[in-house]
């Protein structure tokens, strides 16, 4: 996943997405007055400086920060009128004047995400009104629109200024007109409440599914209870229980999904998988549905005071796909190849349940469990079995290697080099490591850094993975990109390193094809470079691409070492993992098509006057074309569906496909240049790097993808990868 950068900017852009991350927490600090001296988010770092950063600090530093920002605001536009200020150095002014906020509040938000506490979250409710209030004064700003209307309708400026820059002022154009700079009077006053209560409703959505998955949990003191738990599960419950002994116990299940979906493949106990289950679809079902049917009539009126239909049509302007008829043609498209295997593949699962004990119907809470032992007896190995051989440490050797490799940078983990700068580098938690990147073509310049957080903490950090945004390049200030890379692995253990699941692994590598493109980019302007700027349907094409390592053999056997033999993957093993790969492809394929239809539905055709109800009968009918069993009454998945009413996904989610299609195509380009050929390899991933990694949004991403490839993507490799064809 990744989210929303603060730096996609200027003005609108900016102001939208900054509104649209999950605010939460930072420590567990009291919360208690504080001056703005001596406040370390009112000073400016090269890093954040994590160790002195409390809640107390956010109210005062933001007041502080936001009335600065505001007299700024105002300057220019008096600039602007007096026609001192014009053309590009507009977004020079802007760029200066914001980069405080971005960096106070940019920590907030990302302190939230890993550091939860309820004070934080007390700052954060106190400065939000008047965050709002500024950023969308500044995103209305009539002289500064007008100022960049006339910097496009001005030829001979305009055509003396380069691709990227182009695109950032469209953009920006584009976003204040969806800012409701051109609303007036009771419109733009409504459009401005509407903004206001959907920044509130999706932080108290996000924070609603964190607490529910805190505060659900289940000790077991009777061993049988937890009959077919691998060891590592075993031993995770039991150190989450606070347990010396890993057989006697007691063992704590939780949420978490280190934890939640091992249980779900191999408790033997069915009683204990449907309860783990049923909390899982339930999670915060009471408190965010009432939330979720606000947030889409709020959206939809939003999006007709803007004289759109829907709100998909708002993003879908803006993205490859450009409408919903281009988006539900490719679901469709992919819907007829994935239904009929999906079909055939459950009736398979079932016929393998039913002969080997099951009796009756296979609920939801089964199948996974019956899944995992379909898929033992098929491809004959474990997922306990590989375990030994991805350890944390070499799995990043591994990725690091293969990143020298393709892109000639090497990285160099700074956590463990005793140098003034790796002294000054703070983190938020003792299991965070800091890396620099740097280019070996240009003599091993630093170019690039990444803090990376590992492992779950599910008492104060929300699940799933993600990149954010630390720092943006930005040749103005001088900045190199520096990326947060988060992931909720398995932790590790008394007596072990964090013994990965392969999936953890490709956890991995996808974030990490995120944090490629933030730090490799080769644009100076930070509202185009990176991540910045690029159409949301094609940013998941470098995250993607980079799963598609992990079944390359050669890649893999760089990292894939027993923790305590050093003995390498066996080449069965690692074949049997690669067939494993289009286990269920069909179920799969069709569960992700389910996702983005049922977001896309929602935020265009949908009624939202039809409430509550009407929400969860259309998931049940959406469900008859896009799932082979249907989800049970209780079932509130979309009450935790955080991509789409608390991240930047929102008509959106189909993004996932677009862009896979993208990175499967991608690869495709290896594997016609010979995967074994090395010379070809690193010719290819150094065009790669000079293209996707490094237009960022500095150009559309069609006429990037047609740099690399020479043509447009088509699906065939998405279908053969997956294994439906």
């Amino acid at each position: 996943m990744l989210k929303i950068p603060s730096s996609r900017r200027r003005i609108a852009i900016y102001t939208a997405h900054l509104l649209k991350r999950q605010f939460a927490a930072a420590s567990n600090t009291t919360t208690t007055t504080t001056t703005t001296n001596d406040n370390p988010l009112l000073e400016t770092h090269a890093l954040p400086p994590f160790k002195l950063i409390t809640p107390a600090h956010v109210e005062p530093a933001m007041d502080k920060l936001l009335s600065k920002y505001e007299l700024s605001i105002n300057n220019i536009e008096a600039e602007i009128n007096n026609q001192s200020l014009q053309g590009w150095k507009i977004f020079d002014e802007l760029e200066l004047i914001e980069q405080p906020i971005e960096d106070a509040w940019g920590v907030v938000s990302h302190l939230q995400g890993v550091k939860n506490s309820d004070e934080l979250r007390e700052a954060h409710e106190h400065v939000l009104p008047n965050f709002i209030k500024i950023m969308t004064k500044s995103s209305q700003s009539i002289a500064i629109y007008k100022a960049l209307e006339a910097l496009k309708s001005n030829e001979l400026e305009w055509n003396n200024l380069s691709n990227a820059q182009k695109r950032i002022v469209e953009q920006n154009l584009n976003g204040m007109r969806n800012q409701g700079v051109n609303l007036e009077g009771e419109k733009q006053k409504r459009f401005n409440e509407i903004k206001m209560e959907l920044a509130d409703l999706s932080t108290k959505f996000s924070n609603n599914v964190l607490d529910a998955t805190k505060k659900w949990s289940l000790t077991i003191t009777d061993a049988n209870e937890i009959d077919g738990f691998p060891s590592s599960l075993k031993a995770l419950a039991a150190q989450q229980a606070g347990s010396e002994d890993v057989e006697k116990g007691p063992w704590k299940l939780t949420l978490d999904f280190p934890v939640l979906g091992p249980v779900l493949q191999h408790a033997k106990n069915r009683k204990l998988r449907e309860t783990i289950y049923m909390a899982h679809v339930t999670k915060a079902g009471e408190e965010n549905a009432p939330i979720i049917a606000k947030i889409l009539k709020l959206r939809k009126e939003k999006a007709n005071l803007l004289s759109y239909n829907c709100h998909a049509d708002i993003g879908l302007e803006t993205k490859m796909a450009g409408n919903t008829k281009n988006v539900n043609d490719l679901v469709d498209q992919l819907r007829a190849k994935a239904y009929p295997c999906a079909i055939r593949e459950f009736e398979q699962l079932t016929q393998f349940a039913q002969s080997h004990g099951h009796d009756g119907k296979l609920e939801p809470w089964d199948q996974s469990f019956y899944s995992e032992r379909q898929r033992e007896e098929l491809y004959e190995f474990t997922q306990e079995e590989l375990r030994p051989y991805f350890s944390l440490p070499d799995v990043l050797k591994g990725l690091f290697t293969l990143c020298e490799q393709l892109f000639n940078v090497h990285i160099v983990d700074m956590s463990t080099t005793q140098n003034d700068s790796s002294n000054n580098v703070q983190t938020w938690h003792d299991d965070v490591q800091f890396f620099h990147v740097v280019s070996k073509e240009n003599s091993n310049e630093h170019i690039a850094s990444f803090y990376l957080d590992p492992y779950s903490r599910p008492a104060e950090k929300r699940g799933g993975a993600w990149m954010a945004v630390c720092r943006q390049r930005s040749d103005l200030l001088g900045r190199k990109p520096v990326a947060y890379l988060t992931c909720n692995g398995t932790p590790p253990l008394k007596d072990s390193p964090s013994l990965m699941t392969f999936n953890e692994v490709t956890t991995l590598f996808h974030e990490f094809g995120h944090g490629l493109q933030h730090m490799l980019t080769k644009i100076p302007y930070s509202g185009a470079a990176g991540i910045s700027g690029i159409e949301w349907d094609a940013v998941e094409l470098p995250s993607q691409f980079m799963e598609n390592w992990c079944y390359h053999k050669p890649t893999v056997d760089k990292f894939a070492k027993h923790y305590q033999t050093n003995e390498a993957l066996p080449e069965a093993l690692f074949q049997k993992v690669c067939d494993a790969q289009k286990y269920n492809a069909g179920l799969a394929l069709l569960r992700q098509l389910y996702f983005g239809k049922m977001d896309m539905v929602l935020h265009s055709t949908f009624d939202p006057s039809l409430g509550v109800e009407g929400i969860f009968e259309l998931q049940h009918e959406i469900a008859k074309d896009f799932t082979v069993t249907p989800p049970l009454d209780i079932d509130r998945f979309l009450c935790s569906f955080g991509h789409i009413f608390a991240g930047g996904y929102s008509a959106g989610y189909y993004s996932y496909i677009w862009a896979e299609v993208l990175s499967a195509d991608a690869f495709a380009a290896f594997e016609e240049a010979g995967l074994d050929n090395e010379k070809n390899i690193e010719e290819l991933g150094r065009k790669f790097a000079n293209t996707v990694l490094a237009y960022g949004g500095g150009e559309h991403p069609a006429d990037v993808y047609k740099m690399f490839r020479g043509r447009l993507a088509t699906p065939d490799a998405l279908l053969r990868h997956r294994g439906v064809e």
